[in-house]
Parts: structure tokens; C-alpha cells; sequence
């Protein structure tokens, strides 16, 4: 996941818009040099000053809210990049929280996205959708079944050359897609 971090995040520039930030993982990973602000959004309040420790670490200055994606109320066209690690998975209405990010996006706008989802692969997909009612249960409301890229494509992004991989580990849990999505 680092490795993947590595490579994901630093394509963020601009004003940016984190989606889920929680403990602030993905700030070292920030070119300082292409970002003007971050915004790190997540709804989990008790995680925020370690986010703002590993932001000033990373010499960002984070702008935390403690909002679910869903409720977020940013103007129109304010950020340049969203940034969604590992998030998608979690979000207790994707749909909506897709559509506050597609608003919030300027329309030149990109979301850079890394997450965990339905494997295309039939058995571990049979495995995923076992396994997720107890595995929300226990991992913050981690859905393993959810597919990325239609998810994305429903709530009107389309994504240039999307990647993606087994990460190592047991297969239901470690299906990755990553890359760059615009609103369509």
C-alpha cells in the first residue's frame, strides 16, 4: 500500500480535497511543490489531531472537517484534485459522496483515486460478497464487493487508464484499482 501511495498520491496538485484523511497516512506522500491547500475531509473527529501532527511533519497545513463526504458542503468548483485512498470502500453513501465530489471538482478538475474492491475474478468475488456483511461489521464498514470503476463511472466520472493489481495477501481483500478520473 505505501508503494502504491507512493505513486498515487503525489499526482494530487492544486487546491485538494482528501476524502477520508483519517490519521493523515497519505500527507508525507504529498509533492509539496504542486499543492496550494489541503483539505482533508473525514468524519471521524477523534482522528484529526493526529492528522494535523503528521500534516505539519509533512509541512502541510491540513484544513480538517470532521464531515461525512455525503455532507460536505464545499462551493461549486473550489478543488482542483480529490484525493480517495482506501476510502470508496467505507463510504456509508457512495453515490451521494460521488456526486458532492463531482461538485466540488472544477471542471478541468481530476480525482486520483486508490482503492480496494469487487475482484474481477469469479471465485474471489463469490468470496467478497460472503465475506463483506461480516467484514463491515468489524472493519469500519469496509464493503470488499464494491466495484470501483463502475462506481466511479455511476456517479459521472471517466477514468483514463485505470490500473489495477493484487496487493499481497488474501485475494478478497487486497483487489486493487487506481488512477485518474474526470468528470464526465
Amino acid at each position: 500500500m505505501r508503494r502504491l501511495r507512493d505513486q498515487v498520491v503525489p499526482l494530487a496538485a492544486g487546491h485538494v480535497l482528501e476524502v477520508g484523511v483519517g490519521t493523515g497516512l497519505n500527507l508525507r506522500h504529498y509533492d509539496r511543490s504542486k499543492i496550494t491547500s489541503v483539505t482533508g475531509l473525514d468524519p471521524a473527529v477523534h482522528l484529526q489531531e493526529r492528522a494535523r501532527r503528521r500534516g505539519r511533519r509533512a509541512g502541510i497545513d491540513l484544513d480538517f472537517v470532521g464531515l461525512p463526504a455525503e455532507r460536505f458542503e464545499a462551493a461549486d468548483a473550489r478543488f482542483d484534485t480529490v484525493l480517495m485512498t482506501y476510502t470508496l470502500c467505507s463510504l456509508e453513501n457512495p453515490m451521494t459522496s460521488l456526486g458532492v465530489m463531482r461538485r466540488a471538482l472544477r471542471p478541468e478538475g481530476r480525482l486520483v483515486f486508490c482503492e480496494h474492491g469487487r475482484a474481477p475474478d469469479p471465485g474471489v468475488s463469490r468470496w467478497q460478497m460472503r465475506l463483506t456483511p461480516v467484514w463491515r461489521k468489524v472493519a469500519g464498514g469496509c464493503h470488499l464487493d464494491r466495484d470501483v470503476l463502475a462506481l466511479l463511472r455511476e456517479g459521472g466520472f471517466a477514468c483514463r487508464e485505470p490500473r489495477t493489481l493484487y496487493l499481497p495477501g488474501p485475494r478478497p481483500f487486497t483487489y486493487t484499482t487506481w488512477g485518474i478520473a474526470t468528470p464526465a
